[in-house]
């Protein structure tokens, strides 16, 4: 049976990207994304926390996270997890667990938009004519032998928060 390293979250940037190019050439955004979870304890009090989550994007989906999203823009953010590891000046070594995105859809706007790591890139114009909250599927396909992926106009299969269970 074949592992899986697979996350989902959606809450609200705490932070603009932060945007940088390393030596070969390839652009990283780092952004932090908090979600808000609430409980009955023991006694029936309602608790609630807040769980703040590093994401690292690369090569042209960091160059679109820094170009839309913005500190408190609300955001899905799908990627897996990776675990990096390094020696600090003091000689003890630290730990970081992130978030690889590989896909982004801003939540806030009545045109939400879609963006797929793999093989996608923004759209050039949304249309303004589109009244519904559904986030709208914005993407083309930039690698030829990739799969076809929705474009403006055509709207993602809604997906309503009450019916995420967590």
């Amino acid at each position: 049976m074949r592992d899986l390293n697979k996350v989902m979250l959606i809450g609200n940037m705490t932070r603009d990207p932060e945007i940088r190019t390393i030596p070969s050439g390839q652009s990283v955004a780092s952004f932090s994304v908090a979600t808000n979870r609430s409980w009955n304890d023991n006694a029936g009090e309602l608790q609630k926390a807040v769980e703040y989550t590093d994401i690292v994007a690369w090569g042209k989906l960091a160059e679109i996270a820094g170009q839309i999203l913005k500190k408190g823009r609300r955001v899905y953010i799908e990627g897996r997890l990776q675990t990096r590891n390094w020696e600090g000046q003091d000689n003890v070594k630290r730990y970081k667990t992130e978030v690889i995105a590989s896909d982004l859809i801003v939540l806030d706007k009545p045109q939400g938009i879609s963006i797929n790591g793999n093989n996608a890139a923004p759209a050039t114009e949304l249309p303004d004519n589109n009244t519904t909250n559904t986030p709208e599927l914005v993407t083309q396909t930039v690698a030829a032998n990739s799969v076809p992926t929705p474009i403006a106009g055509q709207t993602a299969e809604e997906i309503d928060i009450e019916d995420i269970p967590f």
